[in-house]
C-alpha cells in the first residue's frame, strides 16, 4: 500500500512595486473571505521581492492566524501616509535636496556623498513595530508555514540573492545569476529588498550592498519552485500585456516618464518573461508521461499556476490621485513632470497615502472577486 500523499504545496508569489503592494493586499482581503476556515494558512510558502516581500513576511510573521496577517495588512496600507515610508517635510526634502546639489557642483568638497534621494528610516521603524520575526521560526516549528523568501539584488555581485528561512532540509541553490540563502530574516533583509533604486538608499547585509529585490531579477518564480511549490499564485503590480499608447504626435518624453519607464522594466516586464517560460514548460512537461518522466530521470514537473494582475493602468490612477501627497513632495515631482498623467508611473511607486492605496485595495478586492471561481478552483474550494 502506497503511503499517503504529503498535501500541495501552494506558494504564493508577490511582486514589487512601491506604493502598488496595496493591490496585492485586496487580493488577499478576498482569499480570506472565500477560505472556509480564515485562521488557517493557505500559502506555506512565500515568495517576494521590495513592497511584496514586506507583505510576505508580515504573512508569514502571522502564519498561525492567516485572517489577523491579512487584517493587519489591510489596516496598515488603509491607513498610510508618505511620512511612514519615508521623510517627506520640508526640513528633511530640502537637506536631501542640498546635498545632492553640493555633491553635483562640488563633489570634490563634500566627503560624504549623498545615498539616495529619499530617507527611508521611518520605513524601518514600522516595519521593527509590525513585524515579530520571532513569530516566523515558530510558525516553521509548528508547521504553519514551510518557507519565507525575500529576493534581494546585490550590487557588486550583480546576484539576484533570495534569502529564505524555512525548514531545515531546504538547500540552498546556485544559478546563473541568481542564489538562494538560507538564514534566518531581520529588518535589514526587508529594507534591502525594499531600496528603489536612487531613492532608497542600498542596505549592506553581510559582506555586500543590496537594493530593490526586483533589480535583476530574471525568474521572479523560482524561488517558489526550489523551495518546492507545486502550485503558485502570483499577485502582479501592472497590467499583464498592457497595451501601448498611441505614438502620433509624441512629445519628448520628460525625466519622470523615463524614470518610470525605468521603474517598469525593473518590476514588471521580468515577470511578463518568467510567466511565459513557466508556461512553456508547463506545455512541455504535460506532452511527456508522468511515467516516461520517471524512466528518464525527468524531476521537472508541471505547476498549476494562477496569476492575478490590475484591471485598470495603475499609472494613471496615480495620476488622479498625486495630489494627495505631501506639497514638498509634490514640488519635487512637479520639476520632473511626475504630477501629470504621463508620469503617473513613477508616482505610483511613491504614492503612499490613502486615497491611493486604498483604491488599490478595493481594485485588487474587485478583481480577485471577479475571479472567485478561478481562485477557489486553485485553492480546492470547489
Amino acid at each position: 500500500m502506497r503511503p499517503p500523499r504529503s498535501p500541495v504545496k501552494t506558494a504564493l508569489v508577490l511582486t514589487g512595486g512601491g506604493a502598488r503592494g496595496a493591490y496585492q493586499v485586496g487580493v488577499l482581503k478576498a482569499v480570506r473571505e472565500l477560505l472556509p476556515d480564515p485562521h488557517k494558512n493557505p500559502f506555506p510558502i512565500l515568495c517576494g521581492a521590495s513592497a511584496g516581500a514586506i507583505n510576505a513576511t508580515s504573512l508569514a510573521a502571522s502564519a498561525e492566524n492567516f485572517a489577523y496577517g491579512v487584517d493587519e495588512l489591510v489596516k496598515i496600507w488603509a491607513g498610510f501616509h508618505a511620512h511612514h515610508v519615508y521623510q517627506a517635510d520640508a526640513a528633511g526634502i530640502g537637506l536631501t535636496a542640498a546635498r545632492w546639489l553640493g555633491a553635483l557642483m562640488a563633489g570634490w568638497i563634500v566627503r560624504s556623498a549623498p545615498t539616495s534621494l529619499l530617507d527611508n528610516t521611518p520605513l524601518r521603524t514600522l516595519l521593527s513595530g509590525h513585524i515579530d520575526f520571532d513569530c516566523i521560526g515558530r510558525a516553521i516549528e509548528n508547521q504553519a508555514l514551510h518557507s519565507i523568501s525575500v529576493t534581494c539584488s546585490g550590487y557588486t555581485s550583480g546576484k539576484s540573492v533570495s534569502f529564505f528561512q524555512g525548514r531545515p532540509d531546504l538547500e540552498p541553490w546556485r544559478r546563473a545569476q541568481r542564489v538562494g540563502a538560507h538564514v534566518r530574516l531581520t529588518v535589514d533583509h526587508l529594507m534591502a529588498s525594499s531600496a528603489i533604486p536612487f531613492l532608497f538608499p542600498a542596505v549592506k547585509l553581510h559582506r555586500e550592498y543590496f537594493g530593490d529585490g526586483s533589480m535583476r531579477q530574471i525568474a521572479p518564480i523560482s524561488p517558489a519552485i526550489h523551495l518546492g511549490a507545486e502550485k503558485i499564485l502570483v499577485i502582479g503590480a501592472g497590467r499583464m500585456n498592457e497595451t501601448t499608447e498611441r505614438r502620433e504626435h509624441a512629445h519628448y518624453p520628460t525625466l519622470a516618464q523615463i524614470a518610470g519607464h525605468a521603474m517598469s522594466s525593473i518590476f514588471l516586464d521580468s515577470l511578463t518573461v518568467d510567466l511565459e517560460r513557466l508556461q512553456r514548460v508547463n506545455t512541455t512537461m504535460r506532452l511527456i508521461p508522468p511515467y516516461v518522466r520517471e524512466e528518464m530521470g525527468i524531476t521537472m514537473r508541471p505547476i498549476e499556476l494562477l496569476v492575478i494582475s490590475p484591471s485598470k493602468r495603475v499609472d494613471h490612477l496615480a495620476a488622479e490621485h498625486a495630489q494627495a501627497l505631501p506639497w514638498p513632495i509634490r514640488t519635487l515631482l512637479h520639476g520632473i513632470g511626475a504630477m501629470n498623467r504621463s508620469g503617473g508611473a513613477l508616482t505610483s511607486y511613491l504614492l503612499f497615502e490613502q486615497p491611493f492605496t486604498r483604491a488599490l485595495i478595493d481594485l485588487g478586492y474587485g478583481d480577485a472577486m471577479a475571479r472567485r471561481t478561478e481562485l477557489e478552483a486553485f485553492l480546492c474550494l470547489s
